[in-house]
């Protein structure tokens, strides 16, 4: 049985690849979070539509990336949609981008709930209280709901988050050139798999570590802006009654 080498694990760790790798994972990551919670958000309103035909693309949409494998859904993007869509033809159309384009719009279907359920948390007596003030629905939606519902979107945004860094280890099967990618090309020429597998585990690790730490910095920020909002638009509206 052969012992676990530190110079050979450290030696991966310390590699270009894998620092490459990791940084492309991230990169990534925060593209696809972004876009996806941007989709989820007019997704999240299109859910309380007036009109039906809205209502249920949104259910169509949700249901249709909630139930197919996001690693079914990237290979649709790569291979599938040049044969349907000739302009993904070109050479603009990368692996990355492939990646990105399916990441984003799956975790799109998630982030809707997501945000949804974190609008439904405000109280309905904060909209009220925004229109005795004379606040259009705009200018509610982006001063008193969305500052609250964040304090509530917080936690499980952060833990989407960190789902979907690892999701990015699906996009070496298009080539993208990721923190997995480098550890299994590494193993698959000097079959020290434990030491290069270790190392991109460790990666993955520091990379959590650093996102759970600044989440929860932010869940502590929000609630204290939360709290301090609710106690400026209540006593405003009492005073306008007056």
């Amino acid at each position: 049985m052969l012992a676990f080498s530190g110079h050979i694990f450290w030696q991966a760790l310390s590699s270009r690849p894998y620092w490459r790798g990791a940084l492309l994972a991230l990169a990534l990551t925060v593209v696809s979070m972004s876009a996806a919670i941007v989709i989820g958000f007019f997704l999240a309103l299109g859910r309380a539509s007036r009109y039906s035909a809205v209502r249920g693309f949104v259910f169509f949409y949700n249901w249709l990336f909630r139930a197919t494998p996001t690693l079914l859904q990237l290979l649709f993007v790569w291979d599938a949609l040049p044969a349907v869509w000739g302009v993904f033809r070109e050479t603009w159309f990368s692996p990355f981008l492939a990646a990105f384009i399916t990441l984003a719009l799956n975790e799109a279907a998630y982030m809707s709930e997501i945000v949804r359920a974190g609008l439904m948390s405000v109280d309905p007596g904060q909209e009220l209280a925004g229109r005795a003030l004379g606040m259009r629905r705009r200018q509610i939606l982006r001063k008193v709901i969305v500052p609250q519902a964040v304090r509530i979107v917080i936690p499980p945004t952060g833990n989407e988050f960190i789902t979907l860094l690892k999701l990015t280890s699906l996009a070496s099967v298009i080539s993208v050139s990721e923190l997995l990618t480098a550890a299994e090309n590494r193993g698959s020429v000097d079959f020290n798999y434990p030491e290069d597998l270790g190392g991109a585990a460790l990666y993955y690790l520091f990379i959590v570590s650093i996102l759970m730490l600044m989440q929860s910095r932010l869940e502590r920020r929000f609630t204290f802006t939360s709290a301090r909002r609710r106690r400026r638009v209540v006593p405003a509206v009492a005073h306008d009654a007056r």
